[in-house]
């Protein structure tokens, strides 16, 4: 299906990828937690808010 070239290139490939993007990330990190500190909660309150939609939808239906 694939050459041996081809394997070695994909694999080559999603090492030296991730290796780019861990290094990448880490350098962000503090960045990152500065910027972005509130972000968790809304997220939360945004998964809660769709599973009461969810609820509701279902309740209704029945």
């Amino acid at each position: 299906m694939f050459s041996t070239g081809q394997l070695i290139f994909a694999i080559l490939f999603i090492i030296v990828f991730a290796i780019i993007i861990t290094g990448t990330y880490k350098k962000d990190k503090k960045l990152h937690n500065k910027n972005y500190k509130g972000v968790k909660w809304v997220g939360i309150i945004f998964i809660i808010f769709l599973t009461i939609l969810f609820i509701i939808k279902f309740l209704l239906k029945n």
